[in-house]
C-alpha cells in the first residue's frame, strides 16, 4: 500500500480529531497519538479500522513515548510522510502575577518541549520520505496578549517552525505553520458564537499537504469573520 501516511499528536479531539476525518477522506493512513488510547479507539474503528489507522498512547513530554511512536509508525506502516505537531493545551486567568505555576510549567513543557521533541524524533523519517512538518501555532502566537503566558508559548512554536525550516532547508522537506484564531473546541468552556469549527482548520491542514512539493505553504493563518451586528 503506497498511501501517505500523516501522524497527529493531539489526535483525540478538537483540530487534531477533525484532521484526522478530514485526512482519511483525502486517503491518508494514520497515526493519532494522544495521552490516553481511550478516545482514539472509537476514531479509528470510524476511519477504517487498524489496517488504516495507528494509535499510539503518547505524552509528548516524555522523549521515550515519541520514540516510540516514531517506531510504531514505521513497523506499522514502513514510511512516515507528514506530522502535524497538534498537542497542546492552555492556561489559566491571572496573568504574570496570579497565575499558577504549575499550569505554566505542564503548558510550557507541551507546547514548546512536546513540540521540540516531536519534530527531532520525526525527522529522520521525514528526511527519507521527504516530507511535511507542520505545527499548530496560534493567532495567539502572532499578538499581544497581556498577561498571556499561553501566548508566549505559541510565539516561540512560530519561532520553531521559522528556526526548523532555515535548518532543513535543501532537505526537500516542508514546513507549515497552522495559526488558528479562537476556535469551538473544549479548549474554551465558552466561545463566541463565530468561532471556528475544528473541520475548519482540519480543511487548512489539508489545503497545505495538498500542494505540490515544490510549493511550501509557511504559513495558515485562520480567523473567524468578525460577529455580525
Amino acid at each position: 500500500m503506497t498511501d501517505p501516511v500523516l501522524l497527529i499528536t493531539g489526535g483525540s479531539s478538537g483540530i487534531g480529531e477533525a484532521t484526522a476525518r478530514e485526512a482519511a477522506a483525502k486517503g491518508y493512513r494514520l497515526v493519532l497519538a494522544a495521552r490516553s488510547k481511550d478516545k482514539l479507539e472509537a476514531l479509528q474503528n470510524e476511519l477504517g479500522g487498524p489496517e488504516r489507522v495507528l494509535t499510539v498512547a503518547c505524552d509528548v513530554q516524555q522523549l521515550d513515548d515519541q520514540q516510540r511512536m516514531v517506531q510504531a509508525t514505521l513497523d506499522t506502516f514502513g514510511q512516515l510522510d507528514a506530522v502535524f505537531a497538534n498537542a497542546g493545551r492552555g492556561g489559566e486567568p491571572g496573568g504574570f502575577s496570579k497565575a499558577d505555576p504549575e499550569v505554566w510549567k505542564d503548558m510550557i513543557l507541551t507546547n514548546i518541549y512536546g513540540v521540540g521533541l516531536t519534530v527531532q524524533c520525526c525527522l529522520p523519517a521525514l528526511r527519507q520520505s521527504r516530507g511535511h512538518m507542520l505545527l499548530t501555532s496560534s493567532a495567539a502566537g502572532r499578538a499581544t496578549i497581556p498577561g498571556s503566558m499561553y501566548s508566549a508559548t505559541k510565539w516561540a512554536v512560530t519561532a520553531i517552525g521559522y528556526g526548523l525550516r532555515e535548518e532543513i532547508r535543501g532537505s526537500g522537506i516542508r514546513v507549515t505553520l497552522i495559526e488558528p484564531g479562537m476556535v469551538d473546541t473544549p479548549f474554551f468552556d465558552q466561545p463566541p458564537g463565530n468561532a471556528l469549527l475544528p473541520e475548519d482548520i482540519g480543511r487548512a491542514v489539508l489545503y497545505a499537504l495538498s500542494q505540490p512539493a515544490h510549493v511550501d505553504v509557511n504559513e495558515i493563518l485562520v480567523r473567524p469573520t468578525p460577529a455580525t451586528d
